[in-house]
């Protein structure tokens, strides 16, 4: 079964990064200033705290991403680093005072701080058993963080957790101006996935997904290297926890929860894996239907992603950013070829 999921994943990831690497120069960089110019106007189409979590969802997702997709490692306890941050994060802002992106960027080294450990005994498996690792692993931080109630507040969780910027009242105050001064965070993981997957470090992740036994036939340590891309996506999760837990005020246990880890899994399998953009995609699908069906006093929003769920496995297994890479790549190519036929005749 171990094997079998291996193989799954390894397949469906290859086919929708596909389209991707062969997106001409000039195409890339359009699609990134058309991603940047819809970030930066998302608090001015919906109501801002929604898009705050939709970046936050949508970094959650590329770390995720950057296992399963460039690397072949389902994680099913990332929770573990994303609720983790959003506590280290709350504690910092409480008890400091200092401002908000320092407290978020300690909660993300405390998530790398805690990846070491875990990513060091996972790795060694694979399949199923690296998921069941993580999740066992998270479970046991839902517990500590249960247990911890006078630096955690149990389960009625860390609330109060202030915006704090240098007084600055409009941003600590405000929804619509807190999310461009959260937003650099948001880039900044953005940017670190972006340079991981692109580097000659992703292009040896790419092999170990591919087939792990040849990349260690060549002398890569393919162990190293998954710690060393666990702990990267650890603390990509942990600043998505931190922007997360200071927009909303609280960090509980919710953040921590088995849930939440397949939330994300889900936000990404729905946007596509093996993408990078599709991550930030699912996740505006997943926080805006979500809000519109607590809006509209629906109670029974896990039926109605759950299906949507199932729908996207069954019928477009490569998610939305990866059917559409495929369908444009097939038009491209059916366009070449016709244009090779005239050329031709």
């Amino acid at each position: 079964m171990s094997a079998q999921l291996t193989e799954t994943t390894r397949v469906e990831t290859a086919a929708s990064a596909a389209p991707d690497r062969k997106l001409n120069p000039f195409v890339r960089a359009g699609a990134l200033v058309i991603a940047l110019l819809a970030v930066l106007a998302l608090p001015w189409l919906i109501y801002p705290p929604v898009a705050m979590d939709i970046m936050a969802w949508g970094l959650f997702a590329i770390s995720i991403d950057l296992l399963l997709g460039f690397t072949g490692l389902l994680s099913f306890g990332h929770a573990m680093f994303w609720g983790t941050s959003a506590y280290v994060t709350g504690i910092i802002a409480t008890r400091s005072g200092l401002p908000f992106h320092v407290a978020i960027l300690g909660g993300a080294v405390v998530a790398m701080l805690l990846a070491v450990p875990t990513g060091y005994l996972a790795v060694r498996r694979t399949g199923i058993y690296f998921a069941m690792v993580t999740l066992a692993f998270a479970q046991m931080i839902f517990f500590i963080a249960n247990q911890a109630r006078d630096l955690t507040g149990g389960e009625n969780g860390l609330q109060g957790i202030p915006k704090s910027f240098f007084g600055v009242e409009l941003i600590e105050n405000e929804p619509f101006y807190f999310y461009y001064a959260a937003l650099p965070l948001i880039l900044l993981g953005a940017f670190i996935a972006w340079r991981t997957v692109s580097s000659p470090f992703g292009r040896v992740l790419l092999a170990i997904r591919d087939n792990p036994a040849r990349a260690r036939a060549l002398g890569y340590d393919v162990e190293r290297y998954k710690i060393m891309v666990f702990v990267i996506s650890a603390g990509i999760a942990g600043l998505a926890g931190g922007v997360f837990s200071v927009s909303h005020g609280f960090a509980s246990l919710q953040e921590l929860i088995w849930q939440t880890s397949g939330k994300v899994v889900l936000i990404t399998v729905l946007g596509g894996i093996g993408t990078l953009w599709g991550g930030p995609l699912g996740a505006a699908v997943v926080v805006l239907l979500e809000d519109y069906l607590a809006s509209s006093g629906f109670n029974g929003i896990g039926i109605i992603t759950g299906t949507i769920f199932v729908l996207i496995v069954l019928l477009f297994r490569k998610g939305i950013w990866g059917t559409v890479a495929d369908l444009v790549a097939r038009i491209r190519g059916r366009a070449a070829t016709a244009a090779q036929g005239k050329r031709d005749a």
